[in-house]
């Protein structure tokens, strides 16, 4: 088989799968994307330049869309390239995020196209305007409409797409989701699995050290910022460090910003440690930026009490991944969350936007060793039900069987 896969950023999604299929060396694989550092056995990148951004002659609207026409373009480029070297693809798969795939059909018409269809935005029920503290007016609703373009050029493709979960599903017109088909990603169960010796060892980031004696309090994002609760996890520390002696917290997470508005002159790190200068012990607290994997692992092996909050807005990999490696998980009652956890069942719901209740319901974690203990076996068994990596591929593969006839 012949597989095309297009991403702006390689691997993106596409990791496992891609790791899956160059165990065949009947396999030819090619990858269009942006530059970076990744590389990958047995996968040859074709590169393109990212577009510059040219904000002073397009309307604020239409900027995203500018930016997604420049990029479809130049893939498009690629594949007329690669088409001319006498490639031809099976088949096609790619996110529809940034704009890339919208050309492609014009290079391969016969080809079909398996495209990630991420989000759908709308102005209200989901991200825009939860968190009243971030209000958004209705003058910058017409930027939220238009951030559907690409959605809607690419669903009038009508090729095949994919998304990981039933409520990303249910974002899209009703119209819409029968060209979408679920595919549940999930975690590698093998690595990303409890490991109770973690527990009675010392575990230390640096000069960070938490004993087997001491609670370890995890919170863990790409970067940290709003969409992931980052401010309102710092909100609840005061209560929470100050509610037992024994308890550290280790939040990880850059400083750039991946979902919402960075702030001018600084980073949220440092605009809420400010606002909390004072107010809690930062002795027993460590934000040591991104980690490598295997100590972000480690870290989740080591938790007793893990916190993960988001908007209504798509669930992060370290949620299935905290899942699988039995965290006992305190998380935002939102409808993207609720899919993964169920109350009192594998994890404990909180509401987002109030720090003393996040605080009481980690407290309560540590405080009640059989409760905690019955969480973190029922998170286990939900991944290994529902999260398993090998399951994700088998069902990608069975799509992929289906849509190249195979």
């Amino acid at each position: 088989m012949k597989y095309l896969f297009v991403h702006q950023n390689f691997p993106g999604q596409y990791l496992h799968l891609l790791r899956h299929l160059t165990e065949d060396p009947a396999n030819e694989i090619m990858f269009i994307s942006e530059p970076n550092k990744n590389s990958m056995a047995n996968v040859r990148r074709v590169l393109y330049s990212p577009p510059a951004p040219k904000q002073d002659c397009v309307h604020l609207s239409a900027r995203d869309f500018d930016l997604a026409s420049h990029r479809a373009e130049a893939v498009a480029g690629r594949a007329a390239s690669l088409d001319r070297l006498g490639f031809r693809p099976d088949i096609i798969i790619g996110h529809h995020g940034w704009g890339e795939l919208l050309n492609i059909t014009d290079i391969w018409p016969d080809v079909p196209v398996l495209g990630y269809f991420e989000f759908y935005y709308e102005t209200d029920g989901q991200d825009v305007n939860f968190d009243p503290e971030f209000p958004m007016g209705s003058d910058r609703f017409p930027k939220i409409r238009a951030m559907n373009v690409v959605n809607l050029l690419a669903l009038a493709m009508r090729q095949h797409g994919q998304t990981p979960t039933r409520w990303q599903l249910t974002r899209y017109p009703e119209w819409a989701r029968a060209s979408i088909r679920v595919i549940p990603e999930g975690a590698r169960l093998d690595v990303c699995k409890p490991d109770p010796a973690v527990r009675k060892a010392l575990f230390s980031i640096g000069d960070f050290h938490v004993a087997p004696t001491e609670k370890l309090v995890t919170y863990v994002a790409r970067n940290l910022e709003p969409y992931r609760g980052f401010h309102v996890m710092m909100r609840a520390l005061p209560d929470l460090l100050a509610g037992r002696p024994d308890v550290k917290v280790v939040m990880v997470g850059g400083d750039e910003v991946s979902y919402g508005s960075k702030l001018a002159g600084t980073t949220w790190r440092d605009y809420m440690q400010k606002e909390l200068q004072g107010r809690y012990d930062t002795s027993r607290v460590l934000l040591p930026g991104q980690i490598p994997y295997d100590t972000y692992l480690t870290l989740l092996q080591r938790s007793d009490a893990h916190v993960y909050l988001t908007y209504p807005f798509v669930a992060s990999w370290s949620l299935r991944e905290a899942l699988a490696c039995g965290c006992a998980i305190v998380a935002s009652d939102v409808e993207s969350v609720t899919e993964f956890i169920a109350d009192g069942k594998n994890g404990l719901l909180v509401p987002f936007l109030d720090p003393p209740k996040i605080a009481s319901a980690v407290l309560r974690l540590l405080g009640d060793d059989k409760l905690n203990k019955r969480l973190r076996g029922a998170a286990r068994k939900y991944a290994e039900k529902n999260l398993d990596m090998k399951d994700s591929i088998a069902s990608m593969m069975a799509l992929i069987r289906e849509l190249t006839k195979t």
